[in-house]
């Protein structure tokens, strides 16, 4: 029963939950697609700034050292033709692999027709560079051939630097003219999402508007619903149902509200059949049973939270509710369980609770030896809502409701301690004569005790039942004694 309870209590958070994620969904798309897109334009650019600042070493350079370092090994500065002695700084033949290594690399990630062909022409460009430089390292070699090396220094070596340097140049300039294009094309993207982060945001809010004022209409018209249905129920109107589509808490609490409809016009049938002394007690235990306006201004409570936003709360009190009367009904029997009972008083006070969280209080505390005992189901809580009523709500500030059961040799008693306005000498005394049945009185209150001392009184004997100690300013203590059972 409790993984039911669990599955059922789910519902209305289920679909709360599912209309938040309805919503999320599309903004962490839209997030993940401008994150996506966004990188990319950062890794184009930052490919572009690599390319330049790369490509502006060899155009500040790459001339400069390569006509030094060939004038040098034609002078004899440099030593070419001595393998030991030869300096890593002093190989042209490095520097022109690295440089053709380089923009050939530049050459393969590269996708611009232009860049693509200035790329084509540097490489060529250094492979001619690189025969002549073979030219001038083999005389070096041979020996002699001075002024021939000087001439083809001047006339091939230092001219081909310079276009080299040209082309460097031209790409440089030609990377420099993608990037600004890039530049352009990130910020036409960029306003281009801003307008569809407006669009989808503006879009977004009609749906939740939308989506909320469904939401709350699923949960508040049933209440409302029931609500009219309950007040023809306290009305006297034994005939009334509630039927409702959804298949969550609501519906719980609708077939609840009519197997206590059924069951109350069957009980009120039977209790006039009944002998006259019996009638007028099963009567008013009746309507200490369902209470329709503690059922009513709970439904109304219910109404506040939903219309309030306080959806969570209203889910809670529903399942309070739809607990309190499972327990109330019993299925038709008049014994219950101890445990169920201490269930019962619980959801009772758990809703009340919500209704009056700033004054209310309580601890209920059950030996667990007495717990599988049975006890006349409605014994505790008609007690519980005397102490709330007419202690706890007549005294200022916040009030506590303590219920605790143990057992006493052969019997089992309960004591409902409440820190109320308790009662004066002359009103405790009417109490205790009404319990007793000494007197009648046209007064309401102490009513449903009343009810609870005759039956137990009929059912277990004289020697069982309940009395009643208050102090006033002080508080009430109400003791109910039964036998183990």
């Amino acid at each position: 029963m409790s993984k039911s309870k669990k599955k059922k209590a789910s519902k209305i958070q289920s679909k709360l939950i599912k209309y938040i994620w309805i919503c999320v969904i599309p903004f962490i798309f839209l997030l993940g697609f401008a994150i996506v897109r966004l990188y990319g334009y950062y890794q184009d650019y930052d490919q572009l700034v690599r390319n330049i600042t790369g490509a502006n070493e060899y155009s500040v350079d790459f001339k400069n050292d390569m006509d030094e370092v060939m004038y040098r090994i034609i002078i004899g500065n440099a030593n070419w033709t001595d393998a030991e002695e030869k300096l890593e700084d002093d190989d042209p033949k490095a520097l022109i692999s690295d440089a053709r290594k380089h923009f050939q690399k530049l050459k393969e990630n590269a996708n611009e027709e232009n860049v693509v062909s200035d790329l084509t022409a540097l490489i060529k460009l250094l492979g001619i560079l690189d025969e002549r430089v073979d030219d001038i390292l083999a005389n070096v070699e041979e020996g002699g051939h001075y002024d021939e090396n000087m001439e083809m220094l001047d006339m091939n070596i230092r001219t081909l630097t310079s276009l080299i340097q040209t082309d460097i140049q031209t790409y440089i300039y030609d990377e420099a003219t993608n990037m600004e294009n890039l530049r352009k094309k990130v910020a036409d993207s960029l306003l281009l999402t801003i307008r569809i982060i407006v669009i989808l945001f503006i879009v977004m809010i009609i749906v939740i508007y939308i989506l909320s004022h469904r939401l709350s209409k699923r949960i508040t018209k049933p209440v409302e619903e029931l609500v009219e249905v309950t007040e023809k129920f306290a009305g006297g109107d034994f005939s009334v149902s509630y039927h409702t589509d959804s298949n969550d808490e609501m519906k719980t609490l609708a077939e609840s509200f009519n197997t206590m409809v059924k069951e109350i016009e069957t009980l009120v049938e039977d209790i006039h059949k009944e002998q006259e002394n019996l009638k007028d007690a099963e009567l008013r235990l009746l309507q200490e049973q369902i209470n329709p306006h503690f059922l009513y201004n709970t439904l109304d409570a219910i109404l506040w939270m939903t219309e309030a936003g306080e959806n969570q709360k209203a889910i809670q009190i529903i399942q309070e509710l739809s607990r309190f009367f499972r327990i109330s009904l019993s299925k038709g029997q008049s014994e219950i369980t101890i445990s169920n009972e201490r269930e019962h008083v619980k959801s009772y006070l758990e809703i009340q609770r919500y209704r009056y969280q700033d004054i209310l209080d309580y601890e209920i505390d059950f030996d667990e030896g007495i717990l599988e005992y049975h006890i006349q189901k409605l014994t505790l809580q008609p007690i519980v809502e005397n102490a709330l009523y007419h202690g706890i709500k007549n005294k200022r500030g916040k009030g506590m409701i303590r219920v605790l059961g143990k057992e006493e040799n052969d019997s089992i008693v309960f004591s409902i301690i409440d820190d109320g306005i308790g009662m004066k000498t002359e009103e405790l005394e009417r109490l205790r004569s009404l319990i007793a049945g000494h007197i009648t009185d046209d007064d309401q209150s102490g009513y449903g005790m009343a009810n609870v001392e005759k039956r137990l009184e009929m059912l277990y004997g004289e020697e069982y039942g309940m009395s009643v100690e208050s102090e006033y300013g002080e508080g009430t203590k109400v003791l109910v004694r039964i036998p183990k059972t």
